[in-house]
């Protein structure tokens, strides 16, 4: 039998490293951005075509390379920053393992210009497919050029797999926000489809913060910073009031590194604990300056986790390091007795000026019994009636509508009044009804085989969601005008985001149009949400979407149903009259999934009489 055991030529080989490297044109933008820092550049402008997959170009003014170099960087765990396997523990550069370039070359059109600062002419390399077409030298200014084109041109199957343009760019975006936080003294731009989306210039950490996010985001943030013979902590963490449903604004890095670790997450939010609402998650900025021998970064493909010597005290640190930021900003409550001493020096009087103290005037000889039978309400009528001018209010003219809203309530009776089954059992019509509600938060409805409990807030909850996912298929939204229109800006991200999804968003009643760079007008608002305000309930709703993205992996109509029907829903603790008890539960029943609520809990509890009757005899 003839040896099958053979070595993998070059370009396979470098398709298989760049299945690990380059998952997407965001990956490919975190290498070759990582790549112009450590080539010392303090200017790096970022160009990008239909979300990278026709074009990611890269330019830097840094130290460029030789015509060696230049050849080499293309080659399989060709590195610079290692020589030995010591080195891997006292990584402080970016990108170390040699296999970036390479890699992306293998699925890309790539061209090279580069050229050192001592050089006169630079070097000019075009590959396609690890294959090199052309080397050459050619004029270019100092520093490096690097354009990726027609990402994953020769392998199909992988270019299918990439979503659409907004979506990629969004992932872009991300990867870019990161690399400019972890540098705020470098100038970063961003151009997409020619338009430019970041102008960064260099600046303080809190500027940087500032210019990525927004300018309301200037008076949210509370510094930290902790210096220890452990690690050295310093960043900006977010006010609670200003916590978002999602961890989009969480960033934690090591020696400048972004990372991802759940633990260091969990020892936040533990300093944040009992001021952050439910469900909801701070914004934080945070660097970590740690001895390299003490971590290891190598731990994943794309550098992203790393391990420590001693988790514990690097946990304890962050948690006692953001708890005492927010008390010393005076977040946290507490009582500052030497503050209020401090507060009389501030208004103390003159020394010869004379105090008077305050008078009040009354008058002793008012009754108000008695001047509520003198006194006479009138109400002028307009000349052209015909009628008095003066003329006194008729008695108990607050009834005069009641018969109009008996009729209103009797027609809706009857519009709702039907049978509904719940465990074989028919509920009485709406008009014989025995309906309480407990704690305004529960109503409880008795049906023949005993009574059943029924969560108002996730019975709301499911009616909107069907009715806004039928909304979406059929594009029957309604839309309530607004009186006056609101102007919304958004970070990049969100606004990428919100592009992506404004078809769907206007299927279901919103009416918007794009406002200048980052900014949206929204001039009506589903007719379900009543008077909500719009740009609370349009960040609400993109937050929502986002979460339900990250956590529960479902498709884009289901989570903006999902998301609007959370937020338009009554929420527990809202007292409602019988009329609307009855009303949301023939609507309730009129569901596909009545008894399942968006969490995949139960919305119906029944007890039947044998099961009291048990309780009780026990």
């Amino acid at each position: 039998m003839p040896d099958i055991i053979q070595l993998l030529p070059d370009a396979v080989a470098n398709q298989i490293a760049a299945g690990e490297v380059v998952q997407r044109p965001a990956s490919a933008v975190k290498e070759l951005v990582e790549n112009s820092l450590d080539s010392g550049a303090d200017k790096i402008q970022l160009i990008i075509k239909d979300g990278g997959k026709s074009l990611i170009q890269v330019i830097d003014n840094g130290g460029g390379m030789s015509l060696t170099d230049a050849r080499m960087s293309f080659e399989r765990h060709a590195t610079s920053k290692i020589r030995k396997a010591e080195d891997l523990f006292a990584i402080r550069t970016m990108g170390f393992r040699g296999e970036a370039l390479a890699s992306i070359a293998a699925i890309a059109q790539v061209e090279l210009k580069t050229r050192r600062h001592e050089d006169e002419l630079g070097t000019c390399i075009i590959i396609e497919g690890s294959e090199v077409l052309s080397q050459q030298a050619c004029s270019v200014k100092t520093g490096t050029s690097i354009c990726v084109k027609n990402l994953f041109f020769n392998t199909p199957a992988r270019r299918n797999f990439l979503k659409s343009n907004p979506v990629e760019m969004r992932h872009i975006i991300d990867e870019f926000q990161r690399v400019a936080l972890a540098n705020p003294l470098v100038f970063f731009s961003l151009h997409h489809d020619g338009q430019e989306i970041y102008h960064l210039p260099a600046a303080t950490l809190k500027q940087r913060i500032v210019h990525l996010f927004g300018n309301n985001y200037n008076e949210r943030l509370v510094p930290v910073e902790e210096d220890t013979n452990v690690i050295k902590l310093r960043g900006f963490v977010g006010k609670p009031e200003f916590a978002k449903k999602t961890r989009g604004e969480q960033f934690f890095f090591v020696n400048n590194r972004f990372i991802r670790d759940a633990y260091l997450n969990h020892a936040v939010l533990m300093a944040f604990k009992e001021l952050l609402p439910e469900d909801t998650f701070p914004l934080y900025v945070l660097f970590i300056e740690i001895d390299p021998a003490k971590i290891d970064i190598n731990v994943h493909p794309t550098k992203t986790e790393i391990k420590y010597q001693d988790e514990q005290t690097i946990y304890a640190i962050v948690r006692s390091a953001v708890k005492r930021s927010l008390g010393r900003y005076n977040i946290t409550p507490s009582l500052d007795f030497d503050q209020e001493n401090s507060i009389e020096h501030l208004v103390t009087p003159k020394p010869f000026e004379e105090i008077v103290a305050p008078t009040i005037a009354f008058n002793p000889d008012y009754n108000p019994f008695l001047a509520e039978k003198k006194v006479e309400r009138e109400i002028p009528f307009l000349r052209n009636t015909g009628g008095y001018r003066d003329s006194p209010i008729p008695q108990n003219w607050d009834t005069l509508y009641e018969i109009s809203k008996k009729e209103v309530i009797i027609q809706q009776q009857m519009h709702t009044e039907k049978s509904i089954a719940v465990d074989d059992q028919e509920l009485n019509k709406p008009s014989e009804r025995q309906l309480f509600q407990i704690h305004n938060r529960f109503i409880l409805s008795q049906i023949k085989s005993g009574f059943m409990v029924i969560n108002q807030q996730a019975a709301h909850e499911r009616i909107l969601y069907e009715r806004f996912l039928q909304q979406l298929q059929n594009h029957s939204g309604v839309s309530q005008q607004s009186l006056f229109p609101q102007s919304v800006t958004l970070n990049s991200g969100d606004f990428e985001l919100l592009k992506e999804l404004l078809p769907d968003i206007r299927a279901l009643g919103f009416d918007i149009r794009e406002f200048g760079k980052n900014s949206v007008v929204v001039e009506g608002v589903p007719a379900d949400l009543g008077n909500a305000a719009e740009g609370e309930i349009l960040e609400q709703l993109i937050e929502g979407y986002k979460n339900n993205q990250a956590v529960l992996k479902l498709d884009k109509r289901d989570s903006l149903a999902r998301s609007l029907a959370r937020n338009a829903a009554t929420k527990a603790g809202t007292k409602m009259s019988l009329e609307e008890m009855n009303l949301l539960i023939d609507q309730l029943f009129a569901c596909q999934m009545p008894n399942v609520a968006l969490n995949g809990k139960q919305v119906i509890t029944t007890f039947t009489v044998e099961e009291l009757l048990e309780r009780f005899e026990k």
